[in-house]
């Protein structure tokens, strides 16, 4: 709560009070002004009526001249606390007699009353003035004034305030139990509520929830909706923040995919100036040198240069094969179809055996199911796989190549394992970037592509690749393909 405010108890206990002590102050007053209009009433009808016997008892006074009958008859009016003086009148408007409470009372007014009319009275502030005419067979014979006070209305006033104040006190210890009752009911909910409010709005955390109200009032549908606004609101922002994360995600990954097409096509720039560079310069240089030799004197020396010039050229053009290939796995439409991987690896190792029958090289490939992939493509990466054993193999007297699969975690994995100079595992993060060589040419030709190529066509199928190897060891290279017909058993 903050300074300076009050809570919804406090609230409604001045609210109580207030009202209680409103109700209560209007019902005083409407009772004073009717109690007061009912003395006035009561005290000028007992007025008329002592009028009429002073009136009564005042004929044989009036008729005999008798004013000392008549003031005595007047003096009986000292048993009416209220009346201040009284005066009986003569037609002729003289005083015929007249009693004065004290002797510093004032005498009696007089005034003339209406026409046709022998009892009449007159209010004036806190004093009352009553005329009766004195009737005597048919004849008015003089009339009765009397002046009272209305002295009760000060101390009636006084005893209403007085009645006021106590029941304002037993209003106010009311509405100090109401309000605890209130409290109870209705303010500890809703300074609940508040809290559960404010906490939200502090700490931005949509999972916090009101406490449900036992009672099925105005005050559960309130904490109901308050919580289905936070139900929502947690639901939205949920939603958000999932998405914000995917965004975030795809944003890092395309920085990261552009990333690697900066560093591939930095690696593409310099491998285009450099290593087709070198195989041209080797070319023209040749074609001068040829150009030099005479036919019949340097026959040797030009068969040399011609066997230089052929193999450049095939540099150059397995270099510009890989590149096209690099560029296919990335660019090319998929056309799957199944595709029989242990006939394609059988035709590659025929080649290569009928390329270099010297060499003892042992083929160890399983019959495998077909898989659903784009034939083209899978090609070109088992082409490259099983070269590179080939390749890596070479300087050894005798090799063996095997490709197989097996099921690893409800997962085929296929691989290609040799027992040739193997690879550096400290470097294992480079081998399927492009145009990276963990070997230099002297020791093993290539450009450095064609594990870069076989990663992308496995991705384009939803596989990966990955290695295991040492330096003079073998290697093992496994990757897995999405597209499976059948499991391997």
């Amino acid at each position: 709560m903050k300074p300076g405010s009050s809570s919804i108890s406090a609230k409604l206990m001045w609210m109580n009070v207030v009202v209680s002590a409103t109700v209560l102050a209007l019902a005083v007053i409407a009772f004073f002004f009717y109690d007061l209009i009912s003395f006035r009433q009561n005290l000028i009808r007992n007025l008329e009526t002592s009028a009429e016997i002073v009136g009564t008892n005042s004929v044989s006074a009036l008729t005999f001249d008798d004013p000392q009958s008549a003031a005595a008859t007047l003096q009986a009016l000292r048993t009416s606390p209220d009346v201040v003086s009284a005066t009986l009148v003569t037609n002729d408007g003289t005083t015929f007699a007249e009693y004065l409470r004290t002797e510093s009372a004032r005498p009696t007014p007089v005034r003339a009353l209406a026409e046709g009319k022998n009892d009449e009275d007159w209010v004036t502030g806190r004093q009352v003035l009553l005329a009766h005419r004195v009737i005597f067979q048919g004849k008015a014979v003089g009339t009765v004034y009397i002046a009272a006070e209305l002295t009760e209305t000060g101390r009636r006033a006084r005893q209403y305030l007085l009645i006021a104040c106590g029941v304002l006190l037993i209003c106010m210890a009311a509405g100090l139990l109401i309000s605890s009752t209130a409290r109870r009911l209705v303010a500890r909910p809703m300074v609940a509520l508040a809290e559960t409010a404010r906490r939200v709005s502090r700490e931005r955390d949509y999972s916090v929830r009101a406490a449900p109200h036992p009672d099925k009032d105005e005050i559960s549908v309130l904490i109901e909706a308050f919580n289905e606004m936070l139900v929502q609101i947690q639901s939205r922002d949920t939603a958000l923040n999932r998405a914000r994360d995917q965004l975030e995600a795809r944003v890092q990954e395309r920085t990261a995919a552009l990333r690697a097409a900066n560093r591939e096509l930095e690696a593409f720039s310099y491998t285009v100036a450099h290593d087709l560079r070198g195989p041209l310069d080797a070319v023209q240089g040749m074609v001068y040198i040829l150009e030099s030799l005479e036919r019949e004197e340097q026959e040797g020396e030009r068969r040399e240069i011609l066997e230089q010039l052929r193999q450049a050229t095939r540099n150059m053009a397995g270099l510009i094969d890989d590149l096209l290939n690099l560029s296919r796995a990335s660019t090319v439409a998929l056309r799957k179809a199944p595709v029989n991987l242990s006939e394609m690896v059988w035709q590659t190792a025929e080649e290569l055996r009928r390329g270099d029958p010297e060499r003892r090289v042992e083929f160890k490939i399983a019959r495998l199911p077909e898989v659903e992939a784009d034939g083209g493509l899978i090609r070109v990466a088992l082409d490259n796989l099983i070269r590179n054993a080939w390749k890596y193999t070479s300087r050894h007297d005798q090799a063996c190549i095997e490709f197989g699969a097996m099921r690893v975690r409800d997962e085929t994995v296929y691989y290609v394992k040799d027992d040739g100079a193997g690879f550096d595992p400290k470097l294992n993060d480079q081998l399927f970037q492009p145009f990276h060589r963990l070997h230099s040419r002297s020791e093993f030709p290539g450009t450095g592509i064609g594990l870069a190529t076989v990663a992308r066509i496995l991705a384009r199928h939803g596989g990966r690749i990955w290695a295991e190897g040492a330096i003079e060891k073998g290697a093992t290279f496994w990757f897995t393909l999405k597209s499976e017909v059948s499991a391997v058993a």
